[in-house]
């Protein structure tokens, strides 16, 4: 099946007419006759009927007919992104990273990145995950890192790794003794509370209403001031496992529940989108992230 053959029977469907259908591929009306049979010799049916001077799809022209049109436009998208990496033309992607999300799991990424695309112009906007939804959604992003759970239909999303929720200490706390920490030794605990977790979020979605009071000593939108306020002995806070990035903090993983969250790519489903976007999917999903 050529490309040629494709072109010529959609035009034929848009104009249901072999002279302008002609013209709009720029060829004799003998020559898209032949390439309209040709086509249908090689899917083994008809697809266009001529009834009285009046031509019309088949069934089975109509059936091939979105299947054709998509093929066509992602071949056209194809050839357009790699005439632009042959050209050397900047690649420009808007990636959304959820604020939670801790900055060195993603270094080796934007590593491979750098030297996979040297040519690439990365935008990189931070949210909290219900906002990053908004902006994937408006546009506002091409493509978004974000870990919650649950997400519109109108989303692809392309899980990367999985991670657990932690407990943070500092020196000395009595959890230090701890191999892990039970989810009820927190009640009554002092903690510093992360205000853009989605912790509550996973929790309720699996387990319902969080049953435990805890001590708010300090709380902030700031992962840094959050971590910091750990190390300083205010409390204790919860955090996904790879988002510390203070070295002194001292972890834990919390179980009775174990809860966790996947960290996965988002993009709309069939909206067009930079060609950065497919090269960042396809390096993501070669990365071994565990």
């Amino acid at each position: 099946m050529e490309l040629s053959q494709i072109r010529c029977f959609l035009a034929l469907a848009e104009t249901l007419n072999f002279t302008r259908a002609a013209e709009v591929c720029g060829i004799t009306q003998p020559s898209l006759s032949r390439a309209i049979k040709k086509l249908e010799e090689e899917v083994g049916g008809i697809l266009v009927r001529r009834e009285r001077g009046h031509t019309q799809l088949t069934d089975m022209g109509q059936l091939l007919l979105p299947r054709l049109q998509q093929a066509l436009s992602l071949t056209d998208t194809a050839l357009s992104e790699a005439q632009e990496f042959a050209r050397g033309s900047s690649l420009q992607i808007t990636l959304g990273v959820m604020c939670t999300i801790g900055p060195n799991r993603l270094m080796t990424l934007i590593d491979h990145l750098v030297h996979k695309a040297p040519q690439l112009d990365l935008r990189m906007r931070v949210a909290t995950g219900d906002r990053l939804l908004d902006m994937l959604m408006a546009g506002e992003v091409d493509i978004a890192l974000i870990g919650m759970p649950g997400y519109p239909e109108q989303l692809h999303i392309q899980p990367l790794f999985t991670e657990r929720y932690m407990v943070s200490i500092p020196n000395g706390h009595r959890f230090e003794t701890f191999e892990s920490v039970p989810m009820a030794e927190l009640s009554g605990e002092h903690y510093v509370e992360r205000l853009n977790c989605e912790f509550d979020a996973h929790y309720e979605a699996k387990y319902g209403e969080f049953p435990y009071d805890l001590t708010i000593r300090f709380a902030s939108e700031n992962e840094e001031w959050v971590q910091a306020m750990v190390l300083t002995g205010l409390g204790c806070a919860i955090l996904p496992e790879y988002s510390v990035f203070q070295p002194d903090l001292l972890t834990r993983p919390l179980i009775d529940p174990e809860i966790m969250r996947t960290v996965s790519l988002a993009t709309v489903r069939g909206r067009r989108h930079p060609a950065g976007v497919a090269m960042l999917v396809r390096l993501c999903q070669s990365l071994k992230w565990d």
